[in-house]
């Protein structure tokens, strides 16, 4: 089973930016399109941004033009850039293969927008 680690999450500001990481136990990881979902409270959990093997991406419309997703096959980890955050961004981040059947959830990584 793979296990998924995420961090960088913390407090900042409207307009700030955070850099998010996520690391994969296992050798599998590099065959999966991986995702960045979030969930705020009393909300569902949402996709933000997915990327193949390859480094193809693609993004929510919230977040596009703001969000980078990437990812270093070698370490076994994906990231999440996350410039000109907005309050609305708030929430628990979380990654997963984008494609069911997923892994087991991590514990995610707390954003919080505040000024």
């Amino acid at each position: 089973q793979v296990q998924l680690v995420e961090s960088g999450g913390g407090l900042v500001q409207p307009g700030g930016s955070l850099k998010l990481a996520c690391a994969a136990s296992g050798s599998v990881f590099r065959l999966y399109v991986m995702g960045w979902y979030r969930q705020a409270p009393g909300k569902q959990r949402e996709l933000v941004a997915d990327i193949t093997s390859s480094g193809t991406t693609d993004y929510a419309d919230s977040v596009k033009g703001r969000f980078t997703i990437s990812r270093d096959n070698a370490k076994n980890t994906v990231y999440l850039q996350m410039n000109s955050l907005r309050p609305e961004d708030t929430a628990v981040y979380y990654c997963n293969r984008r494609l069911r059947p997923l892994w087991g959830w991590g514990q995610g990584t707390q954003v919080t927008v505040s000024s």
